[in-house]
Formats: structure tokens, sequence, C-alpha cells
């Protein structure tokens, strides 16, 4: 792939080498546009149309720099900057040069590519136009934009008239169809009108889609011939709808990938005659599947999920396909290199055929899916083209021959030439070869009327005698034998017509006019004389093939005559099933090609020839249901070998005997309406009309008549009927009052039980009421009792708790005794230590080491004065917390307990101390004062009398309680009070001994 930077050139090549564009991708030429300038970016192409030409394209980026690209002279030219984004663009097909810009100031310019100048300016819209539609004439102009679409005379640049609508119903799309002076318009509301290009009258509406699939369309596209009109939306779902028979004929689902559709466009043909059969469609993932709409297959796709396709036009002539990518980019689609593999020539005429199931084309279902499926054929050879090439040349110098000229500019020379070198026309060009060999003149008009008329009596109950599967096809086919016997009374009594026309209803059954039109082309054609001996066979019709057999083959006809075979039996089912029963798909349609490409006679020279290559096995035959079944089933048999067989009876039969000189030249329907068809006995069909219609009327009366006897029938056996039911009524009556009084007389002993069993209740219910009360009055009782507990057990609770507090009060104050008495003894310790280390010293040392020990001692007592200082604050505190919880009257009484032991505990300790002191010296006053005040704080922790007194006149419901507690309180009061006497004997010791020891070392 080739990428070409425009940069800041205004002109230059496209591509530097020839573009080889590969299948897989199918890209040209990939054009992107940067700048150069300081800060360098990308500029983004927004628009691009083609010209009428084909080979020359237009393009616009976001900041209004506008460049034309020939692709045929590889050059791209910068012609006008506009310095705004550009919306729309679009060719004036009248003056080639020229172009329309619609730009993002919702304004219209045309600009002339070769002067680069202004030719005129449009304003009007007010809003941004985003499409441009240019009439075929190029001398009008359709610019839309969401609020109105305004037509515009391309020669005066002035504006005719202008669309207006309700703010409510927003513009779609408003466009002119293909060679046409039909303007189209389409609405957000799903509402698509046509319109008269020059008085503006409306022509018709399009009727709403059905519900089931209903979607609301975003993009449109027409077919070239401007017969169908695509439409598309956020959906996967396709409408296609004919706007000749405006009405929706075909819904064809996308894949599931696809959940939405942006851009909708036919791939033009050069060989359709504008009836266009691919579909690009562009989806929400930036990839462009295109697909036929007839078989509903997926042909090729462009783009990629990474290199996303934001909108994409195709040329006129079908060879490029230009898309803006999602990047800003632009890139250059060879069609040719896309649909490479699809359109390549059929394989070799020696090949092997596959019989195609019945049910292949059939469905009854207008609802079609797409498979994602490629067309894989063979490579095209060099020797292919070169012979297409000579081809071409050869056939140039018949061109002057007038009656081989066919509508749509082929000739009938040529594609005989060409039918010769390959036995078979192109299966993509194959309808469209048909239409122009038999020159159908497509009478829309005509067909509707013989449509409208309804299904013919004659083909009311057709399923019976032919059940076909697909109830499409056998409607398709039930409305075209219809419209032939509309056409011409004969073919309502025309037993094998079924037969001859079935295989071209499967063929053409989505386009029931060009089957219709091609079964009365075959039968005025290729059926002449058919009729003459109706209702028998074409007698002179099969002598015809039996002189020809006759002249080629007279044992083989010897065989038939020896076996009483007829021509009846050997050549009219082939004729009259125009060989569908013996051929396969793809063989007959090889057949008809050769069929439809020569005289009339071909196919009577074909009957000839089917028998004459099948001579070996018919040779071998001896009886009549042999005959009968080997000209109504598929034999092994080589179409190609039959086609050439024909080939030689039409060049070697006598003019005498060849049926050329007995049938009339090809004569194609007329245009507008069809022939009179009057070649048959017509006294025959009338007779058969009139005896049909008087056996169809006696039925008719008989049926009438016995209609009316059911009908009294019916009418008596009903009386009967509802004789019985009454007399069964007033017997259930009776029998339903007697089952009703005895019911009664058993409600009322109900009852009676019920009133006895209702008294019994009520006594139950008095005594349980008693009951009731009782146990209430008990449960209030026990209540009171239970609450008046409570109280009681809360009150010892606190007084439990109270204990406790007391109790752990004075283990934590004899817990610091114990440690006090702990320090003493280690100071005793060290005490001794220190004596007799001073012993040991001599006596001038003495005096100083004894008051150095003094003071020691003075600072011991006044550190343990302090430590007592300190535990009495802490003692102080705790009393007044617990004070605090404690009641006032409790506190009061406590007080005066408490002084009244204290003082006889003071007297006592006094007493005590006096005496265990008594040998001390003076220098120990101040340790004795330490003692006694220690001896306070220890006795202020011990309760009074006063307070033991006031416990004891609590409620007498805890005496017992109480009585222990004031045991254990005086146990614990002798025990404290030996461990103190303990305490002040040793003190009083260690004193003694200290005094002691001054003296003696004094003497």
């Amino acid at each position: 792939m080739q990428s070409t930077d425009l940069g800041n050139k205004e002109s230059g090549k496209i591509w530097h080498r020839k573009p080889s564009p590969a299948t897989r991708d199918g890209i040209i030429v990939n054009i992107i546009h940067n700048t150069s300038d300081y800060y360098p970016k990308v500029l983004r192409f927004l628009n691009v149309a083609f010209d009428g030409s084909g080979d020359c394209l237009i393009a616009g980026d976001h900041q209004g720099n506008i460049y034309v690209f020939d692709l045929y002279g590889n050059r791209f030219n910068l012609v006008q900057r506009t310095a705004q984004a550009c919306t729309a663009l679009a060719f004036n097909l009248r003056r080639k040069s020229e172009f329309l810009v619609a730009l993002a100031d919702y304004s219209i310019k045309c600009f002339d590519t070769v002067t680069k100048e202004l030719v005129s300016w449009m304003r009007g819209h007010e809003s941004s136009v985003f499409s441009i539609s240019v009439h075929a004439s190029g001398r009008y102009a359709i610019t839309t934009s969401s609020d109105t679409a305004q037509l515009w005379d391309l020669d005066t640049f002035q504006r005719k008239r202008k669309l207006n609508i309700r703010q409510s119903v927003g513009i779609q799309k408003v466009f002119f169809l293909p060679l046409s002076n039909t303007i189209l318009s389409c609405f957000k509301d799903n509402s698509i009108f046509a319109w008269e290009c020059d008085t503006l009258f409306c022509k018709y509406q399009l009727p709403a889609p059905p519900e089931s699939s209903s979607i609301l369309y975003k993009v449109f596209a027409v077919t070239r011939d401007g017969r169908i009109l695509a439409a598309g939306g956020k959906s996967n779902h396709l409408h296609l709808w004919c706007l000749e028979a405006k009405q929706l004929f075909r819904i064809i689902q996308m894949p599931t990938k696809v959940r939405a559709i942006r851009h909708l466009e036919f791939l033009p043909d050069s060989f359709d005659a504008g009836s266009n059969q691919v579909l690009g469609v562009l989806s929400q993932d930036g990839i462009m599947r295109f697909v036929n709409i007839q078989t509903c297959k997926l042909l090729f796709e462009i783009g990629s999920l990474d290199e996303g396709i934001s909108s994409s036009v195709i040329s006129p002539h079908g060879r490029y396909i230009a898309s803006i990518m999602e990047n800003g980019s632009l890139n250059i689609y060879s069609v040719q290199a896309l649909t490479q593999e699809i359109n390549k020539p059929p394989p070799p005429l020696v090949k092997v055929i596959e019989d195609l199931p019945k049910n292949t084309l059939t469905s009854s279902n207008p609802k079609m899916k797409i498979m994602s499926q490629r067309v894989q054929r063979p490579a095209r050879s060099r020797e292919t083209k070169i012979q297409t090439r000579v081809l071409k040349q050869d056939l140039s110098s018949n061109s002057e021959n007038k009656e081989n000229e066919l509508s749509d500019g082929l000739n009938k020379k040529r594609l005989q030439i060409l039918l010769k070198g390959y036995g078979e026309y192109p299966t993509k060009y194959r309808m469209f070869i048909w239409r122009s060999l038999l020159q159908l003149p497509e009478n829309h008009t005509a067909f509707s009327s013989l449509i409208d008329k309804g299904t013919h009596a004659a083909f009311l109950n057709l399923q019976k005698k032919y059940p076909i599967k697909s109830r499409k096809l056998l409607r398709v086919l039930q409305r075209t034998l219809s419209a032939l016997a509309h056409w011409s009374a004969i073919f309502s009594d025309t037993p094998y017509l079924p037969l001859l026309a079935f295989p071209f209803v499967k063929l053409f059954q989505n386009n029931q006019l060009i089957c219709f039109e091609v079964v009365a082309t075959l039968i005025i054609n290729w059926c002449q004389h058919w009729f003459e001996y109706f209702p028998n066979p074409p007698i002179n019709i099969l002598n015809m093939i039996e002189n020809v057999l006759a002249f080629h083959d007279r044992e083989l006809l010897q065989h038939f005559i020896n076996h009483d075979i007829t021509s009846q039996l050997y050549a009219w089912p082939l004729l009259e099933t125009v060989f569908s029963e013996v051929l396969t798909r793809e063989e007959w349609l090889k057949l008809f090609d050769n069929v439809f490409s020569n005289q009339p006679s071909f196919l009577l020279m074909t009957v000839v020839a089917y028998n004459k290559c099948s001579r070996a096995p018919l040779l071998n035959c001896t009886l009549k249901d042999d005959f009968e079944y080997f000209f109504h089933h598929r034999n092994n048999l080589d179409i190609n070998v039959v086609i050439r067989e024909v080939y030689h009876l039409m060049d070697t039969t006598p003019a005498n005997i060849h049926p050329d000189s007995m049938l009339d030249v090809f004569v194609a329907l007329t245009k507008g309406q069809y022939p009179v068809f009057n070649q048959y006995p017509k006294f025959i069909v009338d007779y058969q009309t009139q005896e049909r219609e008087r056996i169809r009327n006696d039925e008719l009366d008989y049926l009438r008549e016995r209609q009316t006897v059911e009908n009294m029938q019916a009418e008596v056996n009903q009386q009967k009927i509802e004789d019985e039911a009454w007399y069964q009524k007033q017997e259930l009556l009776r029998k339903a009052e007697e089952t009703r009084r005895e019911m009664l007389l058993q409600e009322e002993e109900k009852m009676v039980q019920q009133r006895q069993r209702l008294a019994a209740v009520k006594r139950e219910l008095t005594i349980k009421e008693m009951h009731l009360q009782d146990a209430a009055r008990r449960r209030f009782l026990k209540l009171q009792q239970d609450q008046r507990e409570m109280e009681l057990q809360r009150l010892d609770d606190e007084i439990e708790r109270k204990v406790q507090m007391r109790d752990r009060e004075i283990a934590t104050t004899a817990k610091d005794l114990e440690m006090r008495q702990l320090e003493l003894e280690s100071q005793k310790r060290l005490y001794e230590k220190n004596l007799t280390t001073n012993q040991e010293a001599v006596a001038k040392e003495i005096r100083e080491d004894v008051d150095a020990h003094r003071r020691k001692v003075d600072l011991e007592d006044h550190m343990f004065h302090k430590l007592i200082e300190t535990d009495q604050s802490q003692c102080r505190k705790a009393q007044q917390w617990k004070e605090a919880e404690e009641k006032e009257s409790e506190l009061r009484s406590e007080k005066k307990a408490s002084a009244l032991l204290d003082a006889s505990r003071q007297r006592y300790l006094k007493q005590e101390m006096s005496a265990a002191l008594g040998h001390a010296d003076k220098p120990f006053h101040k340790a004795k004062a330490s003692w006694l005040q220690s001896e306070q704080v220890v006795s202020s922790y011990l309760p009074t009398t006063s307070q033991l007194s006031d416990i004891y006149d609590m409620n007498s419901s805890t005496q017992v309680s109480l009585n222990r507690d004031r045991t254990e309180w005086d146990n614990m009061e002798q025990n404290l009070i030996k461990k103190v006497r303990n305490l002040r004997q040793r003190l009083t010791t260690q004193a003694r001994n200290r005094c002691q020891t001054p003296h003696l070392l004094a003497m």
C-alpha cells in the first residue's frame, strides 16, 4: 500500500509508482495531510465526492482546504482555502469544473476547480447542511439540514422552493432519485414521501414498516435505476423497498457484529442496467461490508477494527471507492481488486455437476441473513484476458447489424460467440443477459392490473395437485399462473402450465414481473402452435420432432415404433416440463442460455438431441414403464454433449423438415400493454368454459340443495337435542330440589347440635375466665412479693459491697505497714554493719562517727516522717472519696464512734509506749513522736465503737450478717494490735542498743 503525504504542497503526484492493489485490502493509495509548522499536526479529511466521470474526486479537511484528485492523470491540486470546515461536497454535473461546498457558517458556495474562483454564494440555511443532492441534468440541487431542505436552480443560483417542517419532526435526508424527476424526502418518524420536481406534487408515500421489524431510519441508498430503496438505522436489519410497487419486499439481517448502520451505498455495475445488486453497508465498527441483496451473500469488506472507516463514496462507474478513515486519512480502493475473486470467469467446460436440493432456493420467510463467506474461484489466466480482447476486436465489425442490437448496449451475435466459447453465461450477469435477449418490456402497470384481479378460480386449489413445501414459492406460482390465466383464457385450462412455469418461478421468485414476462415470452415464441389441437398435445409440433428424429436416427425411431412408443411419450414430457425434470439446476440454466440465444426451433431440436444422445439406454428399454421413467427422471447425460448435438442438428437438418420453416421468428412482448394471445381453437375453449361453467353452476345448485337439506336436518337434530336437554334439565331440577330439602333438614339438625356445643363452650369459657382472674390475682401478689425481695436483695448487695470496700482498704494499709517494717529491718542491718565497722576505728574518730551517725539518724527520721505524711495524705484522700459516697447521717455516726475508739486506743498505746521507752534516752524522743503519729494513722483505719453501734442498729433482717462482720472486725483489730506491739518492742530494743553503745565507748 502506497502512502502520500500532501504536506504544504499545493499540487503533485498522488502516487510515485504504478499502484498494484492487493486482493486482500484493495487499497490503491493512502492520502494523509500533515502540516510542517512549528507544532506539526494532522489535518483530518471530512468529506469527499466523485465527479460524473468517476476518475476525479474532491476532498475537504477540517481547516477548509479543498483538494481535487485526478486518479486518471495521477495529480492532485489545492483548489480552494475556505478557512472553515466543509460539511458537504458535490460536483455540478452540468459544468464539469464546478463544485458545491457547504461550510460551517451554514452557507453554500460554488467554486471552479480550473480558475479557483468563487462562482456563487448561496445563503438561507439556519443550521449545518449535511447533504447536497444534484439532479441528473445538473440544473437543480437540494441542500438538506436538520430543519429544512431547499431546492436551488444552479443556472441562476436562486432558491426555488423551501421545505419547512415542524420542529418535532426532523429531516433525515432529501435527494433526487437517479435518472428521474422525483424527489424523495425521508423524515425522522420513518415517513418517506416522493415529490414531483417541477410541480412539487406529492406522488406517493411509502407505508409504515411492519411493527415487528420497525427501526428508525438514519441512512438511505437508491439503485441507479431508482427502483429499490435501501434504508437502515440503529439495528442490524436492512429494509429494501420497491419504489414501483411501494412496498417493503425484503428485510436483510446483517451479522451480529453489526449493531448500527452508518452509511449505505450501492456498488454500480456496467452490466446490470442500473439494477444494482451489491450494497455497501458501513457499520458502527468502521467496517464496510458489501453484500448481494438477491443472494444475501457477503462478497467482500473494507476497513478493520484497527483502521475503521468514517464515511465512503463510490465512483459512478464503480471502479473506485474513496473512504475517509477514522484517523482522518483518505483511502482509495480498487473495486476490481476487491471483486477479483468474484468476477473471475467460470471454470472449464469439463467439470463435475452436483445435483442441488430442490429446497435450496425456496424460502417462505422474506427475512434473510447475510452469510459471512466469500466466493472462491480459480485464478484468471492470461489466455482468458487475451481471448477477451481479441473477441472484442472481432465483434466490432458487426456493430452495424441493427437486428442483433439489444437493449442496454448488448449485441446478440457477440453474446452467441461468447456463449459458444464458454458454454454458458456468467452467473452474475445471466439474469441481465436473459432480460436483454428476451427484450422484456417490464410493463409494471399492465402486470399490476393482472395481479389486482386476484387468484384465478382455476388455481384456487393449486396446492392440492402440486404440493410445494415452500409457501412463498407456492404463492408466487399461484400468482403467476393466475396472471397468465387473466391474460388469456386458455391458460386456465392448460394442465401442463404449472409444469412449464415452475422452473422460471423458482428462478425469478423475487421478481414476479420478470417471471411473468419470461414465461409469456416463452409461450409466444418457443411454444408456437402448441394450442392448435387443444386440449390434446400439439400433434403438429410432435410431428416436426419425429420427422427430424427419423432423418437423423431412423434406428431409434423404429425402436420406438416397435414398442409402441409415440412422440407423446418420448418428446412431449420434455417439452411440457421444459426439461426441468431431467436436468439439474446448473444444466437447465446452461441449456436455456442457449435456448434464449437462438431461434424458437432450438428447443425442438433439443428434444431430438436428447433422444439421440440417449440412444444407448433407450435401445435397451423394452417396457413402456421404463420409457416413461426415463423421460420423467434425471439420467446420466452430459448436457454439453446435448447442446453440441443441437447445434449440429440445426446446421445439418434439411430445410423441408427443419422447424425454422414452420415457426415464426422471435417476437418480443409489446411495451405498455401485453399482446392478445388467441392462437388456440377458441370454440373449444369457449365450449369447455361453458361446460365448466355449467358444471360449476350445477355443482353450486347441488351444493345449495345439499346445504338446505343439511340445514334442515341440523335444525331437526338441534331441536331434538334441545328437547332432550330440556327434559334432562327438568329431571336435574327435581333431583336438585329433593337434594336441597334433605340438605335443609340436615342443616337444621346441625344447627341444634351447634347450639348445644355453643352453650357448653360458653360454660367452659366462664370457668376459664374465673380461673384466669384467680391466676391474675396470684400473679399480682407474687409480683409484689418478688419486688420486696428484690429491694432487700439490693440492700444486701449494697452492704456487702461496702464491707468489701472496707476489707480492701484495711488489706492495703496492712501491706503498707509490712513494707515499712521491711524497710526498717533493712536500715537496721545497715546500722549494724556500720556499727561493726566503726568499732574498729580509733577513739578520735568514734565521736565523729557518732555525730555523723546521729545526723544520719536525724535524716532518716526526717525521711520517715515525710513518708508517714505522704501516706496520711493518701489515706485522707481515700477517706474523703469514701465519705462522699456514704450518706450524711452515717458519716456523723462513724465520726462519733471513731472518736471514742481512737481515744481509748491512744491512751492504751501511750501507756505501752511509755513503758517500752522508759529506758530510752532523750535523743530518741523524735522517733517516739513519729511512732505515735504512725499509730494515729493506723488507728484511723480501724472501725470505731460508735460506727459499730450504728451498724448494729440497721434492719433486723441483716442482723446475723452484721454480727459475723463484727466478730471479724474484732479479730482483725486484735491481730493489728499484736503486730503493733511486736513492732514497738523491736523498735525499743533497737533504740536501747543504740543508746548503750556510745556510753560504753565513752567509759
